[in-house]
């Protein structure tokens, strides 16, 4: 089956933002959890909304101002793209591939992002965020949705995502999965993977569609 669509998570996969929000939720934990030190580890790659529902659930009163803090702190972020990503991308265009971001972040983040890469909208057929969505990764609704925007069977897809939950997401939407070792250590992610890298410096289209044929 021939590639025609390749789907992008945002964070840690086209843009190397994972170290400051681990260093933003560290900040935050370390504050209301000081008991439960590394606590940012173990929510890496979830969205807000499931931070808030699986560790301050019962600071509901706090996650409006945690919400503003990080809205500031996303807006003096650098958006610095993961090493040969913006270069891979445009190789996929030159051949014809389709593609699209499908992130959790929201469309303010998203501002944020394209001050910083204003190209992003050459690069990309189509941007999804939380907005598009009413389920969340590991939920294939995010991937599926964004085949359908690009007029793709999921089988035609491949998928790269850093997460646990979104290499999740990639597979149960039955599509091919890329994983990238920026978040998590590669033996971690291997098992939820077609492939893994460290990052799109050494790879080639042609890698991904022998997997796809597989």
């Amino acid at each position: 089956m021939k590639i025609k669509a390749a789907l992008f998570d945002l964070d840690g996969v086209i843009i190397d933002t994972e170290t400051q929000y681990s260093r933003f939720w560290g900040e935050q934990c370390r504050h209301y959890f000081p008991d439960q030190p590394g606590l940012e580890n173990v929510i890496k790659g979830q969205t807000l909304v499931q931070i808030y529902d699986h560790v301050f659930a019962d600071l509901p009163d706090e996650q409006p101002l945690i919400t503003e803090r990080l809205n500031a702190y996303e807006q003096q972020m650098s958006y610095d793209y993961i090493a040969g990503a913006r270069e891979f991308i445009e190789s996929l265009r030159q051949q014809g591939i389709k593609t699209a971001i499908v992130t959790s972040s929201n469309q303010p983040k998203m501002k944020n992002v394209h001050r910083s890469h204003p190209e992003l909208s050459e690069l990309f057929d189509a941007i999804l965020t939380a907005e598009d969505f009413t389920e969340s990764k590991p939920h294939p609704q995010c991937y599926l949705r964004a085949a359908q925007r690009l007029g793709c069977e999921p089988k035609e897809c491949v998928g790269f995502e850093d997460s646990f939950n979104g290499l999740r997401a990639v597979r149960s939407a039955g599509m091919t999965v890329v994983g990238l070792a920026t978040t998590n250590p590669a033996d971690a992610i291997k098992p939820f993977a077609d492939i893994v890298v460290d990052d799109f410096q050494h790879l080639q289209l042609n890698d991904i569609t022998r997997l796809a044929t597989q």
